[in-house]
């Protein structure tokens, strides 16, 4: 199975730099340089880099373009501005997660999706079989972009001063197209940490080319480690944990981004019914007493029966404690709830709380 992993175009900078690699999404991908602690605190407090040329891209372009967008994603892109960015979810008609993502609107007839690494195929497939009877044209761009994040609260004077890039007007959630070294460049402001940052997409050799001038520039490179430990402690969903085929958007906690009010989409009379009547679960936010570390997979148990399990847990780097986010049956999900997780043989004392553990620093 090793043999089959992709690499993505700057494999050879993370070897050469002595990343720990591990496969991630059917990417032999870099888990962390120096150490995850000091890459989450770089990102916190100054700035870090991170390989995402593994995540895919989709463009749709045609007269439907903006219809069909709205028919497969739960948000509701009607009208945006051009240049804006919207998150949300392609579901399942049941209403279970295809996978989340976020769309890019460049025009009223062309848009620009980005989905997870590990669901490319799956996704591409769905979104050309859903795509019948719109008059559009759908394309898997993801092996022509390489991109980079660059986070953390020094982000924008880095991409200024390092790659020249004059993103000051780039407002959060918003995205521009430059024209660089000849090739049309995108870069987006969105940040999956919780903090300040960046997405530059462009060719495999411009993606070289800024990975290097920000390494020379002394910026500390991130792992998918630390890229876990960041958006968990804000409360980001990562697909497969939180979200999945088997969980909705609303048993997510994730509901303000499904726009019941626009006009049919996938998913959308499933979602409706999950709204009106309630859930028999949601995803909500543990703290535990102590030092225990609780991991995906483990029980949340209330006098000893199984309530929940937890989809991400963490001792949480910026804030010290012993957090998680879980899948919790009601009525157990209500703020305050005692719960215990149980660790092995053992079970630790446990209560709901909210799931961000840590507060966004993005800027607005």
């Amino acid at each position: 199975m090793e043999e089959n992993l992709i690499k993505t175009c700057l494999h050879d900078r993370h070897v050469k730099l002595g990343a720990q690699m591990s496969p991630f999404g059917g990417f032999d991908m870099p888990i962390q340089y120096k150490g995850i602690t000091e890459e989450h605190n770089a990102v916190r407090t100054n700035v870090g880099v991170f390989d995402v040329s593994h995540m895919g891209e989709v463009r749709v372009i045609g007269p439907d373009a903006e219809k069909y967008v709205n028919h497969i994603f739960v948000n509701d892109v009607t009208g945006a501005p051009d240049g804006q960015i919207f998150y949300g979810m392609m579901c399942k008609e049941d209403g279970g997660t295809v996978d989340d993502l976020l769309v890019y609107k460049v025009n009223d007839q062309e848009f620009f999706l980005v989905i997870n690494a590990s669901n490319i195929a799956k996704d591409f497939a769905w979104i050309e079989k859903n795509a019948y009877g719109y008059n559009v044209v759908v394309t898997n761009e993801s092996d022509y972009y390489g991109e980079v994040a660059i986070q953390g609260p020094k982000a924008e004077e880095t991409v200024i001063n390092v790659l020249g890039i004059p993103v000051e007007d780039i407002k959060f959630y918003t995205f521009k197209t430059f024209d660089i070294d000849g090739e049309k460049v995108i870069v987006s402001r969105t940040g999956y940490t919780g903090e300040d940052g960046f997405e530059i997409y462009g060719s495999h050799d411009f993606t070289r080319k800024v990975w290097d001038k920000l390494m020379e520039a002394g910026v500390q490179p991130c792992g998918l480690g630390c890229r876990d430990t960041l958006r968990f402690e804000v409360g980001l969903p990562l697909y497969g944990d939180e979200l999945a085929e088997d969980i909705t958007p609303i048993e997510a906690s994730l509901s303000m981004f499904v726009k019941l009010d626009k006009p049919e989409f996938i998913g959308k009379e499933a979602l409706a019914k999950q709204k009106a009547e309630g859930v028999k679960r949601r995803i909500v936010g543990l703290e535990l007493e102590g030092n225990a570390i609780p991991r995906h997979g483990y029980a949340v148990e209330v006098n000893g029966e199984q309530v929940g399990e937890i989809t991400t847990g963490y001792r949480s780097i910026s804030t010290g404690k012993s957090v998680a986010m879980a899948m919790i049956n009601k009525p157990y999900d209500k703020l305050g709830t005692e719960v215990e997780v149980r660790i092995r043989k053992k079970t630790f004392p446990a209560k709901v709380v909210k799931k961000r553990f840590y507060d966004k620093s993005y800027k607005k």
